[in-house]
């Protein structure tokens, strides 16, 4: 009987957390087994459901929404969507017009919770919640048939400092990426939230304030995108940011920024003046000269633009507007990327 159980769940597909509350672990009947049998449901099309995937790093079983499109065909191969977080939330955070957006293209999503929010040390870019991310579309790839020339990644907020981090730390992973209002440097942003909750979540995971220790100030380090973003030149990865974040907003636009000009170094490309980069912090938010290209008019965003450049495969916009993200900017900019 126990065996037929087995194999008809085994045959039913990806297996998902069953929502009724009766449902338990089969393992506490027999524990002189290795086995652990969850009751499952079948992922088809319309559907989000949470799973849960064994981290290939420390064995933790770590959850995960996955959803299918409502026309989705199990024998065509279908891009996959990675959407992240933010700082202070975890995956049940939702993405209604992204998934709407997503499901529309016939795309894949995924919401990995990567040790949910950035107040423990296995959080906030560790390498255990970075394999959470790998661990995510290793296991998408081996459900579902995925479009390997398009594999996406984006976030806003916190889920923008650990796309840039991806970015870097992964390069070739991702076929495109856009990042949203991000933290590309911790230690300068708990100069800004010393005194706030973002700052003692900050101290929570690098084990204390910038400055207390080399042990400490190397956890900030390795945690900032800032760190690895010189490996993202070849990556088309978007970055962008509300002109008036830092003022009404948490993450000054200067994360955005030097985050860029990371990469256009890396790059070869032309960087972002100091000077530039001191007009737009402004409250006002202008550049004194603006170049054409920071006076495109961009109907993704439906936004004044005040800043736009380019540097190898990466583009970052200040638009106007503040700690937010653009869902129909970031399927723009995501859709147009595809790989070889």
């Amino acid at each position: 009987m126990l065996c037929q159980l087995v194999r008809r769940l085994q045959a039913a597909g990806p297996a998902v957390v069953c929502p009724l509350p009766k449902c338990v672990f089969l393992n506490s009947l027999l524990p002189g087994l290795a086995l652990s049998l969850l009751l499952v449901a079948q992922v088809g099309a319309g559907t989000r459901a949470k799973v849960m995937i064994t981290s290939s790093l420390d064995g933790a079983e770590q959850p995960c929404y996955v959803v299918l499109p409502d026309d989705h065909d199990p024998n065509q191969a279908a891009p996959l969507l990675v959407s992240l977080h933010s700082w202070s939330a975890d995956l049940e955070q939702r993405k209604p017009l992204l998934e709407q957006m997503a499901g529309q293209r016939g795309w894949i999503c995924l919401f990995p919770n990567f040790r949910g929010a950035n107040d423990d040390p296995l959080a906030c870019g560790s390498p255990a919640a970075q394999q959470d991310i790998l661990d995510a579309v290793a296991w998408a790839k081996a459900q579902y048939r995925i479009d390997p020339r398009r594999v996406y990644l984006t976030g806003v907020s916190g889920g923008g400092h650990m796309t840039m981090l991806m970015a870097g730390r992964h390069p070739d992973v991702w076929t495109a990426a856009s990042a949203w209002v991000g933290i590309s440097d911790l230690a300068s942003w708990h100069t800004s939230h010393a005194k706030d909750r973002y700052g003692e979540m900050m101290r929570r995971v690098c084990g204390g304030a910038p400055g207390h220790s080399k042990a400490v100030d190397e956890q900030y380090r390795r945690r900032s995108p800032l760190t690895h973003l010189h490996r993202a030149a070849n990556v088309a990865l978007d970055i962008s940011a509300g002109v008036h974040d830092g003022h009404t907003g948490s993450v000054p636009v200067r994360h955005s920024l030097d985050a860029f000009n990371t990469i256009a170094k890396a790059a070869g490309g032309k960087q972002i003046t100091e000077a530039e980069i001191q007009q737009i912090s402004r409250p006002d938010g202008r550049l004194d000269q603006p170049t054409a290209s920071d006076q495109t008019v961009d109907d993704s965003f439906q936004r004044q633009i005040h800043l736009r450049r380019h540097a190898g495969r990466a583009r970052v916009t200040i638009f106007e507007g503040g700690h937010e993200g653009i869902e129909a900017a970031a399927i723009a900019w995501l859709e147009k990327h595809v790989g070889e």
